[in-house]
């Protein structure tokens, strides 16, 4: 099941951007994904659902912003992940 939602784009925008609604449509998807992920608001897998892409093509695509999937926020965090796996 999805919800849609609405919002207005001013018509000087999508001029100016010169792409179809639909492609800003589903980078504004895409970018709130990858907003949502950065925040942990939601999982990767929930992200990438929202971004209409696999999680690897998600990953991928996050790589392309400089975004990585291994976030650690000190040594001791690595070191437990590595011996949890």
């Amino acid at each position: 099941m999805s919800v849609a939602a609405k919002i207005n784009i001013p018509e000087s925008i999508l001029l100016s951007l010169r792409e179809p609604v639909e492609v800003i449509e589903l980078e504004m998807k895409r970018a709130l994904a990858m907003l949502y992920y950065t925040e942990k608001k939601l999982s990767l897998g929930q992200c990438a659902e929202l971004a209409e892409l696999d999680e690897r093509s998600f990953i991928h695509y996050l790589s392309k912003y400089g975004i990585s999937i291994f976030n650690f926020n000190s040594e001791n965090e690595l070191a437990e992940d590595i011996c949890n796996a």
